[in-house]
């Protein structure tokens, strides 16, 4: 789990063992025990990776899984992977209990759907949406007041 992340996280940021060791000013020596599993790091060198990797210390602890087939990087912090979901035939989805908790999602609440060519899409409740627009055409407005 552990010693997985640290890999992973390393390697997508392109970093050498040595790099990360300076960054949390501990030894290379030390870095990779950690990679290896041979040790584990104390809590307070939990945080500084955690912080210098702008992950939480608990995604860096565990590891995670797209669908229980490929392991996932920890996401940065405020992200999250909640999986995947299958689109029925009628073209509707089920958003995962997690989510709806998490978010306060309830039956007949209104979601705006918001893509991106690129990105995909991204669901926003539609109060937070309108509010964010309202504050834009507010600042719009006073803006060619001026």
């Amino acid at each position: 789990m552990l010693k997985e992340n640290l890999i992973m996280l390393r390697n997508i940021h392109g970093y050498s063992q040595e790099e990360v060791a300076g960054k949390i000013e501990i030894s290379r020596q030390a870095y990779a025990k950690w990679e290896s599993g041979a040790t584990v790091p104390d809590i307070e060198k939990c945080k500084r990776l955690a912080d210098f990797y702008d992950v939480t210390i608990d995604s860096l602890l565990k590891t995670a899984t797209a669908d229980g087939k490929i392991t996932m990087p920890p996401p940065p912090k405020g992200k999250n992977i909640w999986g995947s979901v299958t689109i029925n035939e009628r073209g509707q989805i089920v958003i995962p209990k997690e989510v709806r908790e998490k978010f306060g999602l309830t039956g007949n609440q209104r979601l705006i759907v918001l893509t991106d060519d690129k990105e995909g899409i991204a669901l926003v409740p539609a109060e937070i949406f309108e509010a964010r627009l309202k504050q834009a055409m507010e600042y719009a407005s006073a803006r060619s007041e001026e």
